[in-house]
């Protein structure tokens, strides 16, 4: 898409709600345009600081959407403001009800395969006349070509990939020529929520900005160092960033 994209230390955001991050992809399919959409919180963008592969990844998508609201708090800080968090689950959801009225299939690739089939019955029961195909994540990556052919020959306009990153990233940059589709999005554990594995963080929780404790206290020997982390690398950034702004 490439609009004027709003500066965040080492990324880069398309300055769009949900809704026009909906319209654009459409808009990208109408047209025949072919990429894949990323959508970065901030675990994810102090990932890409010691990850130059995932950052130049996340920099070559055609739509990069703030997943964390901490990023939509320090955007007018930092460059200009962004007007909402962009969310995988509620993108996913977003996409498959547009999908219905557009005509366009998708295919969901990740989870285990119980869990994929639980997530692709309930999106056909809630948007009738949704064209779904799905498999699961769990490949070694000599299979993985394999994978991406069964993508392509179901036709699916829309690849969503939930196996966490890196690796969904790398899945599509290394499979992108065989997939076909129009738009690959790695949704990390959006499917795992979406079919009732997980439970999402209430409303006000996510506008506090403090989902990810919700999903920490859910998973705690997963995720607290990562968070831990990834939220002190943040804070450290982020001050950088303040005392060069101020110097400046």
């Amino acid at each position: 898409m490439m609009t004027d994209r709003v500066t965040l230390l080492n990324g880069k955001f398309d300055p769009l709600t949900l809704s026009q991050t909906t319209d654009a992809i459409f808009k990208d399919l109408a047209e025949g345009k072919r990429g894949w959409l990323c959508t970065v919180n901030v675990a994810i963008l102090m990932m890409m600081r010691d990850d130059a592969r995932l950052q130049q990844f996340v920099d070559c998508a055609s739509i990069i959407v703030a997943d964390g609201q901490p990023l939509v708090w320090i955007a007018p800080w930092l460059d200009k403001p962004l007007p909402e968090r962009v969310t995988g689950v509620d993108l996913v959801e977003s996409i498959c009800a547009r999908a219905v009225i557009e005509k366009k299939s998708i295919y969901l690739l990740g989870a285990t395969s119980s869990i994929v089939e639980i997530l692709a019955n309930r999106v056909q029961n809630k948007f009738p006349g949704l064209q779904v195909d799905y498999a699961d994540g769990y490949f070694s990556s000599n299979d993985a070509a394999t994978k991406a052919d069964k993508v392509r020959q179901s036709g699916a306009s829309i690849l969503l990939v939930g196996m966490g990153v890196p690796r969904q990233e790398s899945f599509i940059e290394e499979q992108w020529e065989r997939l076909g589709v129009g738009m690959a999005i790695g949704v990390g554990g959006s499917f795992d929520v979406l079919a009732g594995l997980r439970r999402r963080a209430p409303n006000w929780v996510q506008r506090l900005g403090l989902e990810w404790t919700y999903r920490m206290l859910q998973e705690p020997r997963r995720l607290f160092k990562r968070y831990l982390i990834t939220n002190l690398q943040f804070i450290r950034c982020l001050f950088a960033e303040f005392v060069r702004q101020k110097s400046n």
